[in-house]
């Protein structure tokens, strides 16, 4: 085409065809340079004629060169102003492009990091040593720098075990959690075994590290046995993998979530961040008391919307003996229990606020309790896995009472 068009100028030897050339050309090409001034000259002046000629030839021929690289009539008119290459553009657009691709890695490896370090668990660890440290003051003198560096030390430590103890789960349990949990990193693919292993490792290393620097004994010793705990209760090695024993895993959560974390923590505050004599004050034996209800309801209940998974891979949960409607109850009928002792508990302290704060809050938490739970639909694992993380919030009211109590 290209050449047929480039016959036909070079055969121009008249005005008239000048001009019908002209016309021909505009109707292509908007962006020609012919105008009607220099129609004129070529009609009052045929020694112009091959000038005109010789320009047409030289910008259809750049014309061409443009559009065979895939140039648009608006860019082949640009191209007269800025000249750059495709091959240039392309390297600009790599360049730009490159550190969107790394930030969205970035962000795509910190979502699955947060899914991984399961954050309501995360969320309850640092809860409850802020709050069980706060049981420690005596004065307000106490409130300093050291406190809140020790407070620093216990709960960057916990956390880095608690990341420990819940990824070594999701390492044992891949197969099961692709049917329970499949938005886990791991049951998903989106990270490998050998990714979670690393992180693990990793973070059990850096949780005694920090532990073996600060020299805090009960610290150091809260973290060993929730190292052990959590290790017998997950791995898939004989005589341990204890979760598929249902008392032998309500015993490990209950160890941990309701002594481990009440006594020894306290008594990190206590004995090596304010060198005072170890002491088991009255609040101290309440929040223990009370967070070991909480703690065998959190054991029974996680394992209600995980009985498909677990059935076919033989964890004998209490879900999957007494069926998901009875374990349901039973949590419920423990709450509302622990509730009502704590009322009784509450009446015997002797500051004034202490019995209206945990009289009022315990019985405002089990009325908001009683009437989800009657809301739920047992038939629905979405519903049942919504109650539970509901549970995870009432856990955590509960620690913000727990200081208050005197």
């Amino acid at each position: 085409m290209a050449s047929t068009l480039l016959g036909s100028f070079l055969s121009i030897t008249t005005v008239g065809s000048c001009w019908r050339s002209k016309k021909r050309f505009d109707s292509y090409y908007a962006n020609s340079y012919i105008t009607k001034a220099s129609c004129y000259k070529i009609e009052k002046s045929q020694n112009q004629d091959a000038v005109v000629r010789h320009q047409l030839q030289h910008k259809l021929k750049h014309h061409y060169r443009f559009l065979e690289a895939g140039f648009t009539r608006k860019e082949y008119a640009n191209s007269h102003v800025v000249n750059v290459a495709p091959t240039e553009s392309s390297e600009f657009e790599t360049q730009d492009s490159s550190p969107k691709s790394t930030w969205g890695s970035i962000k795509d490896f910190l979502g699955a990091f947060y899914r991984f370090s399961r954050p309501h668990t995360i969320i309850g660890t640092a809860l409850s040593i802020v709050s069980v440290s706060l049981l420690a003051l005596e004065k307000s003198s106490d409130i300093s720098t050291t406190f809140f560096a020790g407070l620093l030390q216990a709960v960057v430590a916990a956390l880095f075990m608690n990341v420990y103890i819940v990824g070594l789960n999701q390492l044992s349990d891949i197969e099961i959690d692709k049917i329970n949990k499949p938005y886990l990193p791991l049951a998903s693919g989106e990270y490998s075994f050998t990714t979670g292993v690393i992180i693990v490792a990793s973070f059990s290393v850096l949780s005694f590290w920090l532990a073996w620097i600060v020299g805090s004994w009960p610290l150091f010793w809260a973290l060993s046995i929730s190292f052990v705990l959590g290790t017998t209760y997950s791995i898939d090695l004989p005589l341990l993998r204890w979760k598929r024993f249902a008392v032998l895993a309500a015993m490990c959560i209950l160890a941990v979530r309701a002594i481990i974390v009440q006594i020894a923590f306290f008594l990190h505050m206590q004995t090596f961040v304010f060198k005072r004599p170890i002491v088991f004050p009255r609040s101290l034996i309440f929040a223990t008391a009370f967070m070991g209800f909480f703690s065998v309801v959190i054991a029974l209940f996680k394992d209600i919307p995980d009985i498909e998974g677990d059935k076919i891979f033989g964890i004998r949960s209490f879900s999957v003996r007494l069926g998901q409607k009875r374990v349901f109850w039973i949590c419920v009928s423990l709450l509302e229990m622990a509730y009502g002792v704590s009322l009784f508990m509450g009446a015997s302290f002797c500051c004034f606020w202490s019995k209206m704060i945990t009289g009022l809050g315990h019985c405002l938490l089990a009325s908001i309790l009683w009437y989800h739970a009657n809301s739920v639909d047992l038939k629905s694992k979405a519903a049942i896995t919504s109650f539970y993380m509901f549970i995870w919030k009432l856990f955590y009211a509960e620690y913000f009472i727990i200081p208050l109590v005197r």
